[in-house]
């Protein structure tokens, strides 16, 4: 599928849910988001979409991270609450070589500016939908990435990950695949974190971030941390996470 085909997708989702798009501009990239129609309250949820069409091939990354297919959206749209979607750098964005080099969905994938951008565009959405507090939603890498801004932040009151890639040196080391050597890792922000409550979806069939990976992220908190996580059964990377995700919202309300 071919950028524009996969920008049209993901507007047509959108749209067909009365989202509305509002790319935001900050210090290090132009991030694209959709903005939900509900009403304004008090608690805003922001889901961050994965590293999406990162690789072409296992040995060659791809001209373009725009998701082939944007599971971080399709939750979002069935979220009754007030809720917003937040793409990852490079993804929907005609960007140039200079603003997006191909580190950013490689290796530097959740680097200091990254995850500065992306904290920056999580305070903008929250201004424009008059929240006050925030649930962050990550799927895949976007869990890495909801869990390390919301360990910058004093306003997030629920950290959610669905398949999410918590603790990249573990996902490496199990793919036997390069490190990511220019990115932060979410453990070594545990005593930032140690405070939020903390639910992970896991598709028990997953083999691209299995649970080994959440074990890993989770061993490094005490005990006594309010964190759970749910495996679920015939649930791989990408299925059925929009067909459960109405079922596992009431979860968390």
């Amino acid at each position: 599928m071919e950028v524009p085909q996969r920008v049209a997708l993901a507007e047509h989702i959108a749209t067909e849910h009365r989202f509305s798009r509002a790319d935001i501009q900050t210090e290090h990239f132009r991030l694209a988001a959709f903005i939900g129609p509900r009403e304004k309250a008090g608690v805003l949820h922001v889901y961050i979409e994965g590293d999406g069409f990162a690789w072409a091939t296992r040995y060659k990354p791809s001209r373009d991270p725009t998701p082939r297919e944007p599971v971080a959206l399709d939750l979002a749209v069935l979220d009754s609450r007030n809720a917003a979607y937040l793409a990852r750098p490079c993804q929907y964005v005609m960007a140039s070589e200079v603003e997006c080099p191909v580190r950013y969905w490689t290796s530097d994938r959740f680097a200091p500016e990254v995850i500065d951008s992306m904290n920056e565009a999580v305070t903008l959405l929250k201004g424009k939908t008059g929240a006050d507090r925030l649930v962050l939603v990550g799927y895949s890498g976007g869990g890495a990435v909801a869990a390390l801004v919301a360990a910058r932040r004093t306003d997030v009151i629920q950290l959610v990950t669905v398949a999410g890639n918590l603790d990249h040196r573990a996902w490496t080391r199990l793919h036997q695949a390069s490190e990511l050597t220019g990115s932060l890792n979410p453990p070594d922000s545990w005593r930032a974190l140690v405070g939020i409550p903390q639910t992970h979806f896991i598709g028990q069939d997953d083999t691209v971030v299995p649970v080994e990976v959440y074990r890993s992220y989770r061993k490094v908190f005490p005990e006594s941390a309010d964190i759970r996580a749910e495996i679920l059964p015939n649930v791989d990377h990408r299925c059925c996470w929009a067909d459960m995700w109405p079922t596992l919202l009431m979860q968390l309300r």
